[in-house]
């Protein structure tokens, strides 16, 4: 099966056997993006604590947090992981964009073309293809992919991107192949899936619902016999 027609076939089939997934509501720019340089190498349950406790020391004034002592930052996101790291990256970010756009407002990518936004993300350092897809994706509504470990996991093993592309790589290979109404669902259908049964350790290639059209699955099911 060519990738554009297995692509097709995946979704469809992750989406009888998941459901539609929750649409995810809108948040701004720069708040997504302070929020995905959190979750860098880390639980989504810890990130979450460390953005909510950024949020309630400081608002939603990210001047403030620009300005604060880079150790304050730390110590308050510390439930994050990495905080030092973070806190130096975070502030980072915000003078950057302050230098560049004159205001702490990333609005504008609301209303350039994709890759224009991806262009002026990734410019920033310490902003990957993942970070600057989840912004582009979760807070501009754009048909970006994010790849984290489990969407590079599964579309390896599916067969949806070849075996020896990165994860840089597969960020391009796998918009190409997914329509723009599909990117959001699709992306959250192969985290589920990765997260849920398509596992890093001992995958349950026996309950998968794709595993007929999956090399991965064939081996691992013969394996096992």
């Amino acid at each position: 099966m060519v990738p554009e027609a297995l692509a097709d076939w995946v979704y469809e089939d992750l989406q009888d056997f998941y459901g539609e997934p929750a649409p995810r509501p809108l948040q701004a720019p720069l708040a997504e993006l302070i929020q995905t340089i959190l979750s860098q190498n880390t639980a989504d349950s810890n990130s979450d604590r460390a953005y909510k406790a950024l949020v309630d020391r400081y608002g939603d004034d990210w001047d403030a947090v620009r300005l604060a002592p880079v150790q304050e930052v730390a110590d308050t996101i510390r439930h994050g992981g990495l905080a030092e790291i973070k806190a130096r990256r975070i502030q980072s970010v915000l003078r950057q964009i302050e230098e560049r756009l004159g205001e702490l407002d990333l609005e504008f990518l609301h209303q350039v073309p994709l890759e224009e936004g991806r262009d002026f993300l990734r410019s920033l350092d310490g902003v990957g293809p993942k970070t600057a897809a989840c912004v582009l994706l979760f807070a501009c509504g754009k048909p970006a992919m994010p790849v984290d470990t489990h969407v590079h996991r599964v579309s390896q093993r599916i067969g949806l991107i070849p075996e020896r592309a990165t994860a840089e790589q597969a960020h391009g290979l796998l918009e190409a192949l997914v329509p723009d109404d599909r990117m959001y669902a699709f992306h959250m259908q192969l985290i589920r899936h990765g997260r849920e049964i398509c596992k890093a350790q001992r995958p349950r290639c026996d309950k998968c619902p794709v595993s007929s059209q999956c090399g991965y699955a064939a081996h691992s099911i013969r394996g096992s016999a």
